[in-house]
C-alpha cells in the first residue's frame, strides 16, 4: 500500500492506494473508500501509479537543488528527490561534465515544474531516472563523481 499527503487549497488529504488491478483503483481517502476506474491501463510499477490529465496547464518553473546530497558508491555525490513527483526531461547525460548550478533534469511537483540542480562539480556517473517516472521523497535521480 502506498500512501500519500495531499494539501490542496489549504486543504490536508490523506490518500493510501490499496490496490491497482489493471484499470480498477482503489483508494482510501481521509478514511473514505473510493472505487476508481482509470481510462488507460496504469503501466505495472514497482514505486508508482500515474495518472494523467488532458487539460493541465503548464506550471511556473522554479529552481531547486536536490537536498541533502549524499555520499554514494565509490565517493560519487548522490542528488536526490526533493519531493514526490515526476520526472519531466532530463538535460544531463551519463559521461557529461557538470558545474555547481547547471540544471540536471526537471521534475513536476505540486503541479510546478522544478529544475533539479548539480550541488558540485563532477562527472554525471549515473541517472538512476527517466522522462515520464514518477519518484518519491529521497529517491536517487543522479550520481556525480
Amino acid at each position: 500500500m502506498k500512501k500519500f499527503r495531499f494539501k490542496i487549497q489549504d486543504n490536508i488529504y490523506d490518500v493510501a492506494v490499496e490496490s491497482l488491478e489493471q484499470q480498477q483503483l482503489e483508494l482510501n481517502v481521509n478514511g473514505k473508500k473510493y472505487s476508481v476506474e482509470l481510462e488507460e491501463e496504469a503501466a505495472p510499477s514497482k514505486k508508482n501509479i500515474e495518472v494523467e490529465n488532458d487539460k493541465k496547464p503548464t506550471p511556473p518553473k522554479k529552481d531547486v537543488v536536490a537536498s541533502p546530497a549524499a555520499p554514494g558508491k565509490s565517493g560519487s555525490t548522490r542528488i536526490t528527490a526533493p519531493l514526490p513527483g515526476s520526472i519531466v526531461r532530463i538535460i544531463a547525460t551519463e559521461g557529461s561534465m557538470v558545474k555547481t548550478g547547471d540544471v540536471l533534469l526537471i521534475m513536476e511537483s505540486m503541479k510546478m515544474e522544478n529544475n533539479i540542480l548539480a550541488d558540485t562539480d563532477g562527472c554525471i556517473k549515473r541517472i538512476h531516472v527517466a522522462a515520464g517516472q514518477t519518484v518519491m521523497q529521497d529517491d536517487t535521480l543522479v550520481e556525480i563523481g
